[in-house]
Protein backbone atom coordinates (compact mmCIF):
# COMPACT_ATOMS: atom_id res chain seq x y z
CA UNK A 1 0.00 0.00 0.00
CA UNK A 2 1.34 3.57 -0.93
CA UNK A 3 0.24 7.00 1.09
CA UNK A 4 -0.69 9.92 -1.09
CA UNK A 5 -0.69 13.01 1.52
CA UNK A 6 -2.80 15.70 -0.82
CA UNK A 7 -4.97 18.23 -0.17
CA UNK A 8 -6.40 19.57 -3.34
CA UNK A 9 -7.22 23.81 -3.65
CA UNK A 10 -11.25 23.04 -3.52
CA UNK A 11 -13.72 20.69 -1.53
CA UNK A 12 -14.89 19.65 -5.49
CA UNK A 13 -11.35 18.49 -6.53
CA UNK A 14 -11.02 16.46 -3.02
CA UNK A 15 -14.08 14.67 -3.60
CA UNK A 16 -13.14 13.88 -7.26
CA UNK A 17 -9.94 12.95 -6.48
CA UNK A 18 -11.17 10.46 -3.94
CA UNK A 19 -13.26 8.73 -7.05
CA UNK A 20 -10.13 8.97 -9.65
CA UNK A 21 -8.29 7.51 -7.23
CA UNK A 22 -10.78 4.04 -7.30
CA UNK A 23 -11.46 3.93 -10.78
CA UNK A 24 -7.90 4.21 -11.35
CA UNK A 25 -7.13 1.28 -9.11
CA UNK A 26 -9.71 -0.52 -10.51
CA UNK A 27 -9.13 -0.26 -14.39
CA UNK A 28 -4.72 0.03 -14.38
CA UNK A 29 -3.41 0.44 -10.75
CA UNK A 30 -3.16 -2.53 -9.14
CA UNK A 31 -1.97 -1.82 -6.00
CA UNK A 32 -3.76 -0.59 -2.78
CA UNK A 33 -3.62 3.33 -1.32
CA UNK A 34 -4.25 5.49 1.86
CA UNK A 35 -4.88 9.06 1.32
CA UNK A 36 -4.92 12.05 3.57
CA UNK A 37 -6.71 15.47 3.13
CA UNK A 38 -7.35 18.40 5.12
CA UNK A 39 -9.86 20.79 4.40
CA UNK A 40 -9.11 25.03 3.99
CA UNK A 41 -12.81 26.02 4.18
CA UNK A 42 -16.19 25.24 5.64
CA UNK A 43 -17.83 22.68 3.45
CA UNK A 44 -21.32 20.44 3.94
CA UNK A 45 -21.40 17.24 1.90
CA UNK A 46 -24.09 14.74 1.70
CA UNK A 47 -24.14 11.07 0.73
CA UNK A 48 -25.16 10.06 -2.44
CA UNK A 49 -29.06 9.46 -2.28
CA UNK A 50 -29.18 12.28 0.51
CA UNK A 51 -32.14 14.78 0.20
CA UNK A 52 -30.24 18.20 0.59
CA UNK A 53 -33.50 19.77 1.76
CA UNK A 54 -33.91 17.69 4.21
CA UNK A 55 -30.62 16.83 5.45
CA UNK A 56 -28.89 20.07 5.26
CA UNK A 57 -29.99 24.21 6.60
CA UNK A 58 -29.62 25.39 2.96
CA UNK A 59 -30.27 28.76 4.06
CA UNK A 60 -28.11 28.91 6.74
CA UNK A 61 -25.23 27.91 4.35
CA UNK A 62 -25.95 30.20 1.94
CA UNK A 63 -26.10 33.03 4.55
CA UNK A 64 -22.34 31.79 5.69
CA UNK A 65 -21.05 30.92 2.16
CA UNK A 66 -21.05 27.29 2.78
CA UNK A 67 -21.08 25.57 -0.02
CA UNK A 68 -22.63 22.25 -0.37
CA UNK A 69 -21.66 18.69 -2.00
CA UNK A 70 -22.92 15.48 -3.08
CA UNK A 71 -20.31 12.40 -2.23
CA UNK A 72 -20.32 9.00 -4.40
CA UNK A 73 -20.50 6.73 -1.43
CA UNK A 74 -23.65 6.18 1.18
CA UNK A 75 -24.02 7.68 5.04
CA UNK A 76 -25.42 10.70 5.95
CA UNK A 77 -24.51 15.17 5.56
CA UNK A 78 -21.45 16.31 7.37
CA UNK A 79 -19.49 19.33 7.75
CA UNK A 80 -16.23 20.12 7.35
CA UNK A 81 -13.54 22.31 7.44
CA UNK A 82 -10.22 23.43 9.52
CA UNK A 83 -9.79 20.98 12.36
CA UNK A 84 -10.98 18.13 10.62
CA UNK A 85 -8.73 14.91 9.46
CA UNK A 86 -10.08 12.96 5.81
CA UNK A 87 -8.65 9.26 5.19
CA UNK A 88 -9.30 7.08 1.96
CA UNK A 89 -8.50 3.92 1.45
CA UNK A 90 -8.58 2.12 -1.99
CA UNK A 91 -8.89 -1.64 -0.99
CA UNK A 92 -8.88 -4.79 -3.13
CA UNK A 93 -11.72 -6.70 -2.78
CA UNK A 94 -10.86 -10.31 -3.02
CA UNK A 95 -14.20 -12.22 -3.18
CA UNK A 96 -12.49 -14.43 -0.70
CA UNK A 97 -11.59 -12.14 1.47
CA UNK A 98 -12.53 -10.22 4.52
CA UNK A 99 -13.71 -6.90 2.13
CA UNK A 100 -16.62 -9.40 0.26
CA UNK A 101 -19.22 -7.54 1.82
CA UNK A 102 -20.09 -4.04 2.69
CA UNK A 103 -21.22 -5.30 5.99
CA UNK A 104 -17.90 -7.53 6.20
CA UNK A 105 -15.72 -4.78 4.97
CA UNK A 106 -16.95 -2.10 7.36
CA UNK A 107 -16.32 -4.36 10.48
CA UNK A 108 -12.50 -5.47 8.96
CA UNK A 109 -12.00 -1.17 8.48
CA UNK A 110 -13.53 -0.09 11.21
CA UNK A 111 -11.91 -2.68 13.65
CA UNK A 112 -8.25 -1.87 12.01
CA UNK A 113 -9.11 1.98 12.44
CA UNK A 114 -10.44 1.41 16.34
CA UNK A 115 -7.17 -0.02 16.86
CA UNK A 116 -4.96 2.88 15.25
CA UNK A 117 -6.91 5.44 17.14
CA UNK A 118 -6.78 3.51 20.64
CA UNK A 119 -2.58 3.31 20.02
CA UNK A 120 -2.67 6.80 20.41
CA UNK A 121 -2.62 6.85 23.88
CA UNK A 122 -6.48 6.07 24.58
CA UNK A 123 -6.18 2.46 25.76
CA UNK A 124 -9.44 0.30 25.84
CA UNK A 125 -11.72 3.28 25.24
CA UNK A 126 -12.08 3.73 21.53
CA UNK A 127 -15.49 1.64 20.03
CA UNK A 128 -16.74 1.20 17.07
CA UNK A 129 -20.36 1.76 17.17
CA UNK A 130 -23.60 1.74 14.38
CA UNK A 131 -22.23 0.64 11.30
CA UNK A 132 -19.45 2.46 10.63
CA UNK A 133 -18.93 5.02 13.70
CA UNK A 134 -15.93 5.64 16.20
CA UNK A 135 -16.89 6.83 19.70
CA UNK A 136 -15.03 7.79 22.89
CA UNK A 137 -17.57 7.25 25.46
CA UNK A 138 -20.55 7.56 23.58
CA UNK A 139 -19.51 10.33 21.98
CA UNK A 140 -18.73 9.77 18.13
CA UNK A 141 -15.52 11.77 16.35
CA UNK A 142 -15.27 9.72 13.38
CA UNK A 143 -18.08 8.56 10.70
CA UNK A 144 -17.16 6.79 7.50
CA UNK A 145 -18.78 4.90 4.28
CA UNK A 146 -17.71 3.15 1.13
CA UNK A 147 -18.62 2.48 -2.45
CA UNK A 148 -17.41 -0.68 -4.17
CA UNK A 149 -16.46 -1.33 -7.83
CA UNK A 150 -15.99 -4.75 -9.21
CA UNK A 151 -12.39 -5.21 -7.51
CA UNK A 152 -11.59 -2.37 -5.41
CA UNK A 153 -13.70 -0.47 -2.83
CA UNK A 154 -13.34 2.78 -1.59
CA UNK A 155 -13.78 3.51 2.37
CA UNK A 156 -12.96 6.98 3.14
CA UNK A 157 -13.99 8.95 6.32
CA UNK A 158 -13.44 11.98 8.79
CA UNK A 159 -11.88 12.38 12.12
CA UNK A 160 -12.87 15.50 14.04
CA UNK A 161 -9.75 16.68 15.65
CA UNK A 162 -10.00 20.54 16.50
CA UNK A 163 -13.48 21.52 14.88
CA UNK A 164 -15.77 24.29 15.25
CA UNK A 165 -18.78 22.10 16.69
CA UNK A 166 -21.00 24.44 17.84
CA UNK A 167 -21.70 25.36 13.74
CA UNK A 168 -22.84 22.49 12.84
CA UNK A 169 -25.44 22.84 14.99
CA UNK A 170 -26.67 26.14 12.84
CA UNK A 171 -25.70 24.08 9.70
CA UNK A 172 -27.27 20.28 10.15
CA UNK A 173 -30.44 19.30 11.14
CA UNK A 174 -30.76 16.30 12.90
CA UNK A 175 -30.38 13.26 10.95
CA UNK A 176 -33.30 11.90 9.02
CA UNK A 177 -31.48 8.44 9.96
CA UNK A 178 -29.57 7.79 12.67
CA UNK A 179 -28.11 4.60 14.93
CA UNK A 180 -29.37 3.75 17.73
CA UNK A 181 -26.85 4.29 20.21
CA UNK A 182 -27.10 8.33 19.30
CA UNK A 183 -30.40 8.02 21.37
CA UNK A 184 -31.38 11.64 19.43
CA UNK A 185 -28.61 13.30 20.88
CA UNK A 186 -28.43 16.74 19.63
CA UNK A 187 -24.94 17.49 17.67
CA UNK A 188 -23.44 18.94 20.65
CA UNK A 189 -24.24 16.29 22.95
CA UNK A 190 -23.52 13.19 20.48
CA UNK A 191 -20.01 15.04 18.57
CA UNK A 192 -16.52 15.80 20.05
CA UNK A 193 -13.13 16.38 19.05
CA UNK A 194 -10.15 13.72 19.22
CA UNK A 195 -7.82 16.77 20.17
CA UNK A 196 -4.80 14.87 18.82
CA UNK A 197 -2.79 16.27 16.28
CA UNK A 198 -3.62 15.48 12.61
CA UNK A 199 0.00 13.82 11.95
CA UNK A 200 -0.06 11.56 14.74
CA UNK A 201 -3.22 10.28 13.33
CA UNK A 202 -1.96 9.84 9.72
CA UNK A 203 1.38 8.34 11.30
CA UNK A 204 -0.60 5.49 13.09
CA UNK A 205 -3.08 4.68 10.25
CA UNK A 206 -0.26 4.41 8.15
CA UNK A 207 1.40 2.00 10.47
CA UNK A 208 -1.76 0.26 10.91
CA UNK A 209 -2.25 -0.28 6.94
CA UNK A 210 0.93 -0.57 6.20
CA UNK A 211 1.05 2.22 3.77
CA UNK A 212 4.98 2.63 3.36
CA UNK A 213 6.39 5.29 0.36
CA UNK A 214 4.44 7.81 -1.57
CA UNK A 215 2.10 7.21 -4.34
CA UNK A 216 3.14 8.17 -7.91
CA UNK A 217 1.83 9.27 -11.22
CA UNK A 218 -1.63 10.82 -9.22
CA UNK A 219 -4.50 10.68 -12.20
CA UNK A 220 -4.47 14.18 -12.42
CA UNK A 221 -6.46 14.62 -15.53
CA UNK A 222 -9.42 12.05 -14.34
CA UNK A 223 -9.84 14.81 -11.00
CA UNK A 224 -10.10 17.09 -13.36
CA UNK A 225 -12.55 15.72 -15.69
CA UNK A 226 -14.48 14.90 -12.48
CA UNK A 227 -14.78 18.32 -10.47
CA UNK A 228 -16.02 19.78 -14.17
CA UNK A 229 -18.34 17.05 -15.05
CA UNK A 230 -19.46 16.42 -11.85
CA UNK A 231 -18.57 17.79 -8.52
CA UNK A 232 -18.76 21.14 -9.41
CA UNK A 233 -22.05 20.95 -11.12
CA UNK A 234 -25.22 22.12 -9.14
CA UNK A 235 -26.67 18.87 -11.04
CA UNK A 236 -25.06 16.12 -8.95
CA UNK A 237 -24.42 18.14 -6.03
CA UNK A 238 -28.60 18.98 -5.88
CA UNK A 239 -29.96 15.80 -7.74
CA UNK A 240 -31.78 14.99 -5.03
Amino acid sequence: MKCLDLTLPTPAENLACDEALLDWCEEEYRGEILRFWEPREHFVVVGYANKVALEVNAAACAARGISIYRRSSGGGAVLQGPGCLNYSLVLKADASGPLHSIVSANRFVMERNRAAIEALSFPSEIEARGHTDLVLGERKFSGNAQRRKKRFLLFHGTFLLRFDLALIETILPMPSRQPTYRRNRAHADFLMNLGVPADAVKRSLCRAWGAAGPLEGVPREAIASLTRDRYATPEWNFKF
